[in-house]
């Protein structure tokens, strides 16, 4: 489920990983290195994000290096699924339903950060082979400048004012574009009636995405008046963004609904840093990492014994009133999610 670009792989060894993972050798032979593959989100564009803040910590406080690679949730599980009989990541990071695929491929082993006896039963494997590290919910953006009323209904969507100015990131390859999939069937009651509003909805859809990340800078310029997203990503953009509004579409009639989309983290099988990625778990779990996760990351801490009180945090917290949150059948989705997903392409034409 890409939420950045699902950029090509040589791309991704230039720009993140030089003579390191993509080498194939160099990152196994340095012994200070942790190497990261994720789903984007977490980083911030200008080095402001999350994963910058706690990654500096991370390095100053053990002297490890952390490679880092970024791309679409369904991408980093397609490439460590390639690179299985030579693992060279350490840390598998994805949004549901990827993290199950990724688990059911066998990509993960188990492994119990400190501090993972506080994340809600849910939001963790029975098994103990990932953990959220920072909950999050699915959601949707608006530009607040262009539009003279804000949309509240999927029906709104359809009207002709989005025409060519709403997009959706692709299901099956971005992690919030397969959101759209999961939400849709919840809010119209199944996969058939999803899909039928899917396909009118088709009609005003720019076209597919390989990344969520970059549509919101698009809503924010009035290139697209609508696309999806989630809280945590797009909360950290409003900030350097006046012009987004996030908002959860509603049957006409009906509740905003959202579910909860974490980031999940697991250790990878055979990884080549198996020591230093248990370290990197056990710091993104601390209470330090987590008490910054709302205030520098925008999103939800994954330990319940982490109460933050920050300005950002009270925002989020009423951002999030009076919408229902749903608990997905995630084994269903990963079970079905090609069907789901080829499902879509046919209703859409995609």
């Amino acid at each position: 489920m890409s939420r950045n670009a699902a950029k090509p792989l040589a791309a991704l060894c230039v720009l993140a990983l030089p003579l390191t993972a993509c080498g194939g050798n160099s990152a196994a032979s340095d012994e200070n290195v942790v190497t990261v593959y994720s789903a984007d989100g977490l980083k911030g564009e200008n080095g402001d994000g999350w994963y910058d803040r706690i990654f500096k910590d991370f390095e100053d406080k053990t002297g490890i290096k952390v490679e880092y690679v970024e791309g679409g949730s369904g991408e980093m599980v397609q490439r460590a699924v390639r690179e299985k009989r030579n693992p060279q990541a350490d840390v598998l990071v994805t949004l549901p339903p990827f993290i199950q695929q990724a688990d059911t491929k066998g990509l993960l082993q188990k492994y119990a950060p400190d501090g993972v006896d506080h994340v809600n039963g849910a939001d963790k494997a029975a098994g103990g082979t990932w953990t959220a590290v920072v909950n999050n919910y699915f959601g949707f953006v608006h530009n607040t400048k262009e539009l003279k009323q804000a949309p509240t209904t999927w029906e709104d969507l359809l009207d002709d004012t989005y025409e060519n100015k709403l997009q959706y990131s692709t299901p099956g390859v971005a992690g919030d574009g397969t959101a759209v999939l999961i939400k849709a069937m919840h809010d119209f009651g199944g996969q058939k009636q999803a899909m039928e509003y899917l396909k009118k909805l088709q009609a005003n859809n720019v076209g597919p995405s390989a990344s969520t990340g970059k549509l919101a800078p698009k809503v924010d310029k009035g290139e697209l008046l609508v696309a999806n997203g989630d809280v945590q990503m797009n909360y950290a953009q409003s900030k350097t963004m006046p012009n987004l509004g996030i908002w959860f579409p509603a049957r006409e009639g009906g509740s905003p609904t959202t579910f909860a989309l974490p980031y999940a983290a697991g250790l990878v099988t055979g990884a080549p840093h198996t020591g230093n990625g248990q370290k990197l778990l056990d710091f993104m779990l601390g209470q330090e990492a987590q008490r910054q996760v709302s205030e520098v990351g925008g999103g939800f801490a994954a330990r319940q014994d982490v109460k933050a009180t920050d300005a950002d945090a009270i925002a989020l917290t009423r951002l999030m009133d009076g919408v229902e949150v749903f608990e997905p059948d995630w084994d269903d989705i990963e079970e079905n999610l090609t069907s789901y997903v080829d499902a879509w392409k046919e209703a859409t034409g995609s």
